[in-house]
Order: C-alpha cells, then sequence, then structure tokens
C-alpha cells in the first residue's frame, strides 16, 4: 500500500477531457491510458507509511491553506508518461506544505497514460491545444493505492479542506 496526497479534478473537467482524449485512445493505443478515476494532481507521495500518522500530519501541514485555483493546459512527457501540465497561482505552495519537493522539484501534472518506452513525441503536440476550464480544489485528499491483478486500486482515505479565497484573490 502506498499513500500520497492530491487534488481531483471536478467531474465537468473530467468529462471535458475524456471527451478530449477518447479520438486519440481509439486511433492511438499503444499507451496504457489511465482511466478518468485514477486522475489527479499529486501534492505529495509518501510511499508506504502509516495512514494514521499521515492524517495527523497532513491535518497540521495543510491547515490555514487557500483552495487553489487550477487549469489543465499544454503536455508533455518524462519517464514513460504523458501528462497535461497544471497551471495555478498557490499549487506549488500547497504541494509543499504537503510535502513535495524534498527529492525532486514539484512538477504539477496530470498522467493521462503510461508507455513501455519513450512517449512518442507526436503525443504530447497533439494533445498541447487542450485547455480546461479553470476549477477551485476545495479540498485535498489522502490516497491509498492498492497494486491487485488488475491494476492499482486507489481509494480516498481522508479529505483535508481548504480555505476559500476571497472574491478578487488568487484566480490561475
Amino acid at each position: 500500500m502506498l499513500l500520497f496526497s492530491a487534488l481531483l479534478p471536478p467531474d465537468q473537467v473530467v468529462r471535458s477531457l475524456r471527451a478530449h482524449l477518447a479520438p486519440l485512445q481509439e486511433e492511438v493505443t499503444a499507451p496504457r491510458w489511465v482511466p478518468p478515476r485514477h486522475w489527479h494532481v499529486t501534492l505529495g507521495f509518501y510511499g508506504e507509511a502509516d495512514p494514521d500518522e499521515r492524517v495527523e500530519w497532513l491535518t497540521k501541514a495543510l491547515a490555514g491553506h487557500h483552495a487553489p485555483t487550477l487549469r489543465l493546459q499544454g503536455a508533455g512527457a518524462f519517464s514513460r508518461v504523458l501528462y497535461l501540465g497544471v497551471y495555478s497561482e498557490g499549487l506549488t505552495e500547497l504541494a509543499t506544505a504537503a510535502g513535495a519537493g524534498d527529492e525532486r522539484p514539484y512538477l504539477p501534472h496530470l498522467t493521462i497514460a503510461r508507455t513501455e518506452g519513450d512517449v512518442p513525441a507526436e503525443l504530447p503536440k497533439r494533445l498541447g491545444g487542450y485547455v480546461s476550464e479553470p476549477w477551485t480544489a476545495l479540498e485535498a485528499v489522502l490516497m491509498r493505492s492498492e497494486l491487485t491483478g488488475s491494476g492499482s486500486r486507489y481509494s480516498i482515505v481522508a479529505r483535508f479542506p481548504l480555505e476559500s479565497r476571497q472574491a478578487g484573490g488568487g484566480a490561475a
């Protein structure tokens, strides 16, 4: 069992992205497309950790942090991963509070596919024009990832409310 904290895209963004990806997924079957139920923006990765201790730690670490407004835009690849970029004011600070950046620089992204080898250069180019509507992440979640015979299974361990910004502040 592995633990990580994340922000989850709302239903309207998931629907929009699914519709945008559908033609490409039908045409290009080589990557393993990540199912929409697994789409998330990672804040911090904790590996094998005690869930109760991590909940206690995150409750304190995320207290008082503002809800970021995010949007998906542009695409890229790294280490056999095809992703969409995530843009937001305040996201890096929230992720740092959640433990990101301890071992490598934080790159906010939403993984949409994995490959056995290098990601074909055509895929990020073909997805580069996608821009989601902005959304405000009113909560962070602690997720559990368990490997099963049919792949990973994610479940929410805990939710952490984030403070709403006042009108006029913090849009992406």
